[in-house]
This record gives structure tokens, sequence and C-alpha cells, in this order.
């Protein structure tokens, strides 16, 4: 089962940076798109940045280019190096991945199956 987990969320003040983490795992390889989206109370999730599965052409919202940067770290991990912070920042930011995974089978089969995948959240709070 593939799996996301964020980490590196919590409270800023404005101005300052944060780093978040998103680890995958559960497979054995992939091909995959992973992105960041948010959601701020009361408003629907959007994408903050994305990255092809080989971290080449970040695509980023308007509204952080210039502030945030996406990157992968390895084969499992992409960053988002968030800088200069506002008060609009805050939300939580979930991990996200679309593409095919090599999934290992109970008796040691592989196939590759097409999944999307969504991490739990971390929530990142800009405030003065």
């Amino acid at each position: 089962q593939v799996q996301l987990v964020e980490s590196g969320g919590g409270s800023v003040q404005p101005g300052g940076s944060l780093r978040l983490s998103c680890t995958a795992s559960g497979f054995t390889s992939s091909i995959a798109e992973m992105s960041w989206y948010r959601q701020a109370a009361g408003k629907e999730r959007e994408l903050v940045a994305k990255t092809r599965s080989d971290g080449t052409n970040p695509n980023y919202a308007d509204s952080v280019k210039g502030r945030f940067a996406i990157s992968r770290d390895d084969a499992n991990t992409v960053s988002l190096a968030m800088s200069s912070l506002k008060l609009e920042d805050t939300a939580t930011y979930y991990c996200h991945t679309d593409g095919v995974f090599l999934l290992q089978r109970p008796g040691g089969a592989v196939r590759w199956k097409q999944l999307e995948v969504w991490g739990q959240g971390t929530l990142v709070t800009v405030s003065s």
C-alpha cells in the first residue's frame, strides 16, 4: 500500500521560513508526479507546487512563485521550502502523488498499478 507521510509543519511569524517534507513508501519503484496542495479554513484545496517524477519542470501557483521551492530529495522524498511566509499561507498542506507504482504482491510477484494517493496533511500557521 502506497503511503505518504508529511512532516515539518508548525507555527512561524510573517516573513519566516519552513521546510515541509513528504516521504513515500510501500512500493519498489514509481513513475509519478508529486505535488503539494493546501487547504485553508473555509476554502477549497488548491495546488501549490508540483514536479515530475525526475524532479524536473516544477510548477507553482502564482501566489507562491518566488517564495516556495519544490524539490525531489530522492526517489521517495519531496520537499517544499517556504520562505517569506505570509498570513495567507496559513493552511493544512497535503502531499499528493499520481502515477504508476511497482507493487510487490505476497509471494514475490510484482505489478505496476496506477494510483493517486494523498497524505494526511501538516498544518502551517503564519501569525504575528
